[in-house]
C-alpha cells in the first residue's frame, strides 16, 4: 500500500511540475506576428525593440476582445 502511494504522489508532483514549467515556457516566448495584405508576413521576437511598442498595444486588444 506504501508503494502506491508514493508512485501516486511522485506521478501527481511531476504532472504539477510539467504544467508549470509548459506554462513557463509559453510565457517567455512571446511574439508579435504581422501580416500583410499581399500575403507577406514579419515575425517580431517579443524582446525586439520594435515588439516592444506593440506588444502592449496586443495585451490591450486581446484584453478588450475578450467577454
Amino acid at each position: 500500500m506504501g508503494r502506491r502511494r508514493l508512485l501516486a504522489v511522485l506521478l501527481g508532483a511531476g504532472s504539477l511540475l510539467g504544467i508549470g514549467l509548459y506554462a513557463r515556457r509559453a510565457r517567455a516566448h512571446e511574439r508579435v506576428d504581422l501580416y500583410f495584405v499581399d500575403g507577406s508576413m514579419v515575425s517580431l521576437e517579443g524582446a525586439s525593440a520594435e515588439a516592444a511598442h506593440l506588444l502592449p498595444l496586443a495585451h490591450d486588444a486581446l484584453r478588450a476582445a475578450r467577454p
